[in-house]
């Protein structure tokens, strides 16, 4: 395996020093809500880490549909890396959302439409990963990944649309001045600030991890190749 381009490594540094700050921003910068405290300092990741999440699970139907239309594996590896740091990010999501839950609804976790959206999204996901390590042929094992993320992908819109199309709890802090949600604020200017950092700063995370893992995804790809040469 080729050594780490300096653009990675640099692009690693950047990731850290931008996650220090939107930390700094999050727990001391952004003033503490008058309603929740401090808990609702865990917005600006749920939130960042949801976006990310997200965006990786589209981003891995394109990659199948590119690969549909290509056939070359290299658009497979690029899905596949999508999903599995989409993931983890979005597990953080969950976890997040329930320390902030439970003491605006007594509860960690409620079947509330966006909770319940939101845990089916992983659990799709999570099977597409468990199933790809039951096919062995790599060409048929992107064929399935290919479809299986396309259908996948419509479960996002379904996701972030559904505390604007169900009758909810979940808070619709953003373009929602009213927050007449439980658990739903108004941000202040500081809190603004705090708030998109934290995208910014995440979407330079998840690029980053996604392409290291896209690297080590290479390197797999050419121990499998090696693999069924010995086995022809």
């Amino acid at each position: 395996m080729k050594s780490k381009p300096i653009s990675l490594k640099t692009l690693d540094i950047v990731s850290l020093i931008l996650l220090a700050v939107a930390t700094y921003l999050a727990l001391v910068f952004a003033p503490t809500e008058r309603v929740m405290g401090d808990v609702q300092r865990v917005f600006y990741f749920h939130v960042a880490t949801a976006w990310v999440g997200l965006l990786g699970f589209v981003a891995a139907g394109v990659s199948g549909i590119i690969y549909l239309k290509t056939q070359d594996l290299k658009w497979d590896l690029v899905e596949q890396a999508a999903v599995e740091i989409s993931l983890v990010f979005f597990f953080i999501t969950i976890i997040l959302g329930s320390i902030w839950a439970r003491p605006i609804w007594n509860t960690w976790w409620t079947w509330d439409p966006r909770l319940t959206s939101a845990s089916i999204v992983e659990l799709i996901y999570l099977a597409y990963l468990m199933l790809r390590q039951g096919i062995d042929d790599p060409d048929r094992r992107a064929r399935f990944g290919a479809v299986y993320t396309l259908v996948g992908a419509v479960s996002v819109p379904i996701t972030f649309l559904s505390i604007r199309m169900f009758r909810t709890i979940h808070p619709v802090v953003i373009g929602n001045k009213s927050a007449a949600a439980d658990g739903g604020f108004a941000m202040t200017g500081d809190m603004k600030i705090a708030f998109f950092f934290a995208l910014f700063a995440f979407t330079i995370i998840f690029i980053d991890l996604f392409w290291n893992r896209i690297r080590l995804g290479q390197l797999e790809q050419k121990v499998e190749q090696l693999k069924l040469k010995v086995m022809e």
